[in-house]
C-alpha cells in the first residue's frame, strides 16, 4: 500500500503500534558482530524451541542489529511487550535456550550472562543513574528489525520527511538544521546546515546528495553498525536533505567489504518505493526523490569527498584541489552535498525533536551525541554514544570497564591514522572537536583504539603511517614520497638503525607534509607520528639511544637471555628454529645472539621461565 498522505503515515503507524503482538519478545543480535561470534545456531536453537513448545502466540522472536555489546556476543534481548521488563543476555549458547525462555522476563535464566543496560533514549526517556549513555543515532539499532518497515514506521519513522514535505518550507528545513548546531561526524565536523545551504543557494537544474558510507579507518564499524541496523534512518535523512537543497537524487556510497549492509541496504529501498516513500511524488508533496547504490572498492582515500565523487563517476578515487567545493562543482559538476552515515542518523531525531531538544545534549560547541568503536586492549570492545563533552576517562574505565587483563593504560588513539595518541594526562579531557584539535588529535569518524603497556608507540605509529601509505592515492608528490622517507624513518628506528638525526628529520618532514599535501589524508597522515613524539619521544629515545625497545615489541631490538633458572632440559634447543641455542643437559644453555632472529620460540617454550626477554 502506498502512503500518499502524512495523515496516512500517522494513522499507519497507530494501527501498527495497536496491532495484538506477543507479550514477550525476543531480539537477537544479528549484525556482522554478531553472526561472527555465533548468533546464527542461537537463533535457530530459539526459533526450534519455540516451535517445539508451541509459543508462537507468546513469544516474538526478532532479528535485530549491533546492539553495541560486541564483547558479549552472542546477544540477546529479551522484553516484555510494554517494554516494561528487559533482560540482556551475553555469551548466549544455543543449550541455553530453553533456560532463557523457561525464566521469561521476570528472571534471570540459571547458568546465564546477563549484562546491564547503561543507555537511554532522549527522545522518549530521561537518564537514570548510571545511564552514561545517550543513544540519537543508535536509537533503533538493536532495539527494531532492519529489514522490518513497520516497526520502523510504528517508532515514528519516516514521521520526519512527512512533516518536512507536509509544513516547512526546504529554507525552514536548514535554518532547522543550523540551529541545532550539528556537525558533520565523519571526520572535520564541518557544520551540517552551512553546507546544505551552500548547496540550496547554488542555481543548478540538477542538484545531488551523497551518503558516504565508506568507512575505512582501522578498527571502525559505526557506520556498518548503523546501516546494518537502521537503513531506513538513513534514506529518511537522505529525502529530507534532497528536499532541503533542491536534489532528487541520492547516491550511496559503500564499500563492497560490507555484504550485510549492502543487502539491508536494498531490502530498505525496495520497501521505500512499495510504499511511496522514495520515488514519484512523495506524500503527494509533488516531491520526487530516488536513491541509488554505488559499491567503493575500499580505498581509504575515497573517503576524501572529492575522491569519493571521482570514484562515483568512474574515475580514478584521488582527491582535487578545494575550491570549489562539492557545494558548488560535485557530482557530475553539479552541487553535490555530501555527509557521512552518522549525520544523517541524527537528522529525523532533530526534525522531529527540534534544534532546541539537541542542543540541550552535548556541549555548546559540539550539540549531540557521538558514536565511538571502542577496540583494543578495553575489556569490553564495543559501540557508545555518549554526549559531546563525556570524558575519555569514562568512555574506557565506566563503559569500556578499563584495560584487559590488569595492564596499565598507555594510550588511546582517536580518529584513526588521522588522529593521535592521548595519554593518560587527558583523560578527563571532555570529549569535543575543538578539545581533541588542541591535544594534537581530531574526532575522526569515531574509531578508538586502546593500548596498553605492552604496546609499543614508535612501532603504533609505524603501522598508522603503513595504513596511510598503502591507501595514497599517490597524486600529491609530499603524500606519495615524503610518506615514504617518514615510513623508512620509523622502520630505521624500530629495527635499531634510527639516530638521534633521525628523530629531527622526522619532525621536519612532518611538518612539511602537513603544510604541503593535497587532501586531507596526506595533511593528518604525521599525526600518529607527531602526537608519539610529543608525549612518548623518550620511548624514541631508547630506540636510538639504547638500541632498545621497552614494550619488547620491536623484535630487532629484543634480545633473549637464558638465566639461572636453566635446567637443561633441552625444549628451547628442540625447538628453535635456526639452532643457535647450545647446551649439554642438565647444564644451563646459552643463545647465539648473532644467529637468533628473536622469534621468541623459546621464551614461549620454556616450562622453567628462564628465557627473558631484554
Amino acid at each position: 500500500m502506498r502512503i500518499d498522505t502524512t495523515r496516512t503515515l500517522r494513522d499507519l503507524a497507530g494501527e501498527i503500534a495497536s496491532r495484538p503482538h506477543p507479550p514477550v519478545k525476543i531480539s537477537v543480535s544479528m549484525g556482522t558482530c554478531g553472526i561472527a561470534a555465533g548468533t546464527g545456531p542461537v537463533l535457530e536453537a530459539l526459533r526450534t524451541a519455540v516451535a517445539e513448545r508451541h509459543l508462537e502466540n507468546a513469544v516474538e522472536i526478532s532479528e535485530v542489529g549491533c546492539m553495541g555489546l560486541c564483547y558479549a556476543e552472542p546477544v540477546l534481548m529479551v522484553s516484555s511487550n510494554d517494554g516494561s521488563h528487559r533482560l540482556i543476555y551475553g555469551d548466549v549458547t544455543p543449550q541455553q535456550i530453553p533456560a532463557i525462555l523457561d525464566a521469561g522476563v521476570d528472571s534471570i535464566a540459571p547458568g546465564t550472562r546477563t549484562i546491564e543496560r547503561n543507555w537511554y533514549y532522549p527522545e522518549w526517556e530521561t537518564p537514570a543513574p548510571g545511564e552514561l549513555q545517550a543513544r540519537i543515532v543508535l536509537r533503533n539499532t538493536g532495539r527494531l528489525c532492519p529489514e522490518n518497515l513497520e516497526e520502523y514506521l510504528a517508532s515514528d519513522g519516516y514521521a520526519a520527511l512527512g512533516k518536512v514535505l507536509d509544513t516547512m518550507t526546504p529554507q525552514e528545513v536548514i535554518d532547522l538544521i543550523t540551529a541545532s548546531g550539528l556537525r558533520g561526524r565523519g571526520g572535520g565536523g564541518f557544520p551540517t546546515g552551512k553546507k546544505w545551504q551552500f548547496a540550496a543557494a547554488r542555481q543548478s537544474d540538477e542538484k545531488f546528495i551523497i551518503c558516504n558510507a565508506d568507512e575505512g579507518d582501522p578498527g571502525a564499524f559505526m557506520d556498518r553498525a548503523v546501516l546494518e541496523g537502521d537503513p531506513h534512518a538513513v534514506l529518511e535523512a537522505m529525502a529530507i536533505g534532497g528536499y532541503a537543497i533542491g536534489a532528487h537524487t541520492g547516491v550511496i556510497y559503500i564499500r563492497a567489504e560490507y555484504p550485510l549492509a549492502v543487502k539491508r541496504l536494498e531490502i530498505a529501498i525496495e520497501q521505500a518505493h512499495e510504499r511511496g516513500l522514495l520515488g514519484k511524488n512523495i506524500f503527494n508533496s509533488g516531491f520526487d526523490f530516488d536513491i541509488q547504490i554505488k559499491f567503493g572498492a575500499g580505498a581509504f582515500v575515497c573517503g576524501e569527498e572529492t575522491a569519493l565523487i571521482h570514484s562515483i563517476e568512474g574515475k580514478r578515487g584521488e582527491p582535487t584541489v578545494k575550491p570549489p567545493f562539492p557545494a558548488d562543482k560535485g557530482l557530475w559538476e553539479k552541487p553535490t552535498v555530501v555527509n557521512n552515515v552518522e549525520t544523517y542518523a541524527c537528522i529525523a531525531a532533530i526534525v522531529r525533536k527540534g534544534a532546541e531538544w539537541f542542543r540541550s545534549i552535548g556541549t555548546e560547541g559540539s550539540p549531540g551525541t557521538k558514536v565511538f568503536a571502542l577496540a583494543g586492549k578495553v575489556a569490553k570492545v564495543g559501540l557508545a554514544e555518549v554526549p559531546m563533552g563525556t570524558t575519555l576517562r569514562t568512555i574506557i574505565y565506566e563503559i569500556g570497564d578499563g584495560i584487559r587483563n590488569n595492564r596499565q593504560f598507555k594510550a588511546v588513539q582517536t580518529g584513526g591514522p588521522s588522529g593521535g595518541c592521548i595519554t593518560a594526562a587527558n583523560l578527563d579531557l571532555p570529549i569535543d572537536y575543538e578539545a581533541l584539535k588542541k591535544i594534537g588529535s581530531m574526532m575522526g569518524s569515531g574509531g578508538m583504539i586502546v593500548m596498553d603497556e605492552d604496546d609499543c608507540m614508535v612501532n603504533i605509529a609505524k603501522f598508522f603511517l603503513e595504513f596511510t601509505l598503502d591507501e595514497s592515492c599517490g597524486k600529491c608528490t609530499p603524500c606519495r614520497i615524503g610518506n615514504r622517507r617518514m615510513y623508512e624513518m620509523l622502520d630505521d628506528i624500530t629495527s635499531g638503525r634510527g639516530t638521534p638525526e633521525t628523530i629531527e628529520k622526522l619532525k621536519m618532514l612532518s611538518a612539511t607534509i602537513k603544510d604541503t599535501a593535497l587532501c586531507g589524508l596526506g595533511q593528518t597522515a604525521p599525526n600518529p607520528v607527531l602526537s608519539t613524539l610529543a608525549n612518548f619521544e623518550e620511548e624514541y629515545m631508547a630506540h636510538v639511544r639504547d638500541s632498545r625497545c621497552p614494550a619488547g615489541v620491536c623484535s630487532k631490538l629484543i634480545r633473549y637471555e637464558i638465566t639461572d633458572r636453566c635446567v637443561g632440559c633441552g625444549i628451547c634447543l628442540r625447538h628453535c628454529p635456526v639452532h643457535c641455542i647450545s647446551g649439554e643437559r642438565k647444564m644451563r644453555h646459552l643463545i647465539d645472539q648473532e644467529r637468533c632472529i628473536k622469534c621468541g620460540v623459546c621464551f614461549q617454550s620454556c616450562r622453567f621461565h628462564a628465557v627473558e626477554k631484554r
